[in-house]
């Protein structure tokens, strides 16, 4: 059953707040794994079904290039954003390290809102 990362780690943050450091590590390399995955089935995409990706993703991925990477957290266009980095043979190591960046932000921003609301 899917759920959302950040509701799993601010629900975790929630029941072991001292584990906050080994948690945000762990959502971040698992959330950047799969993204690093869906990058890699993007290399294998065929030049002929470009009309299939999404084409604003595409355009910013070719303006920004591996720095765009670091948005590929974002909801709807987050996977489209991964795929097409393949596609386009973005710099893997780049967009690795962009992407990683992104998701640390955004747990850390969960981790951040967790100790809020627990302290209110």
């Amino acid at each position: 059953m899917p759920l959302s990362s950040e509701a799993v780690l601010f629900g975790y943050l929630g029941l072991y707040p001292d584990h906050a450091t080994v948690a945000i590590a762990l959502a971040t390399l698992g959330n950047t794994a799969g993204g690093m995955t869906t990058y890699a089935l993007g290399r294998l995409v065929p030049e002929r079904t470009r009309h299939k990706l999404d084409e604003r993703a595409l355009r910013r991925l070719e303006r920004y290039g591996s720095p765009a990477t670091f948005f590929a957290f974002l909801p709807l266009v987050g996977d489209a954003l991964c795929l097409a980095a393949g596609w386009l043979r973005v710099n893997w190591p780049a967009a690795l390290a962009f992407m990683a960046a992104g998701r640390l932000a955004r747990y850390l921003l969960v981790a951040y809102a967790s100790g809020l609301l627990r302290a209110a």
